[in-house]
C-alpha cells in the first residue's frame, strides 16, 4: 500500500551485495522518480501502481528537521479525509516517515494538483479496529504486507487543516 515499501534485500556477495550497500540511495531515487512522475502526471502513476490513488506526504524529520517528501498510497475516507498506512512493505520496522508524523503530525499533502496543510492522527483502538477490515478487504497488497510482519501496521487519519 506504501510506494516506498520495499522487499527486505538478503545477504550475499556479488551485486546482491552493492543493491543492499546502496538500498537508501536507491529507494530514495525510487521515490523521487515517483514523485516527479505523478506531479508531471496530475497525480497518476503508471506501471503496478495503475489506478492507485497516490499523494505526496511532506514531513519533517523527527530527528534531523529536514523535510522530506513521500509518495503514499492513500484511501478517501469519511468527511473528506484520508486514510494512509505505514506497511514499509510488511518491514518488521516502520517506515522513517511514521515517526516523523509522531513528532510533527502537522504536515503538507499534495494530490490530484493541490496542496493543503492536514493533521495526522495515527488510529488506535476502536477507530483503527472500525477500518482496518475494510482496508484489508480493499487492497491484497495490505493484505500480504500485514501477514508478513508481527508489528501492528500503523493506520493515519488526515484531516485538513486549511
Amino acid at each position: 500500500m506504501c510506494a516506498e515499501a520495499a522487499t527486505p534485500l538478503h545477504r550475499s556477495s556479488g551485486a546482491s551485495a552493492a543493491i543492499r550497500d546502496n538500498r537508501p540511495q536507491l529507494v530514495e531515487s525510487h521515490t523521487r522518480h515517483l514523485d516527479l512522475h505523478e506531479r508531471a502526471n496530475d497525480g497518476r502513476v503508471s506501471g503496478s501502481l495503475t489506478g492507485t490513488p497516490i499523494l505526496l506526504l511532506h514531513h519533517v524529520g523527527a530527528r534531523s528537521g529536514v523535510e522530506r517528501v513521500t509518495p503514499l498510497a492513500y484511501t478517501p475516507h469519511e468527511g473528506g479525509r484520508y486514510l494512509i498506512v505505514a506497511s514499509n512493505g510488511g518491514s518488521p520496522r516502520h517506515p522513517s516517515w511514521y515517526y516523523n508524523l509522531k513528532e510533527h503530525p502537522k504536515t503538507r499533502v499534495e494530490m490530484d494538483a493541490q496542496t493543503f496543510t492536514a493533521r495526522a492522527e495515527e488510529l488506535q483502538g476502536m477507530a483503527r479496529a472500525r477500518v482496518w477490515p475494510t482496508m484489508l478487504a480493499a487492497s491484497p497488497s495490505l493484505r500480504e504486507f500485514d501477514a508478513r510482519t508481527a508489528r501492528q501496521v500503523p493506520l493515519f487519519l488526515l484531516t485538513r487543516a486549511d
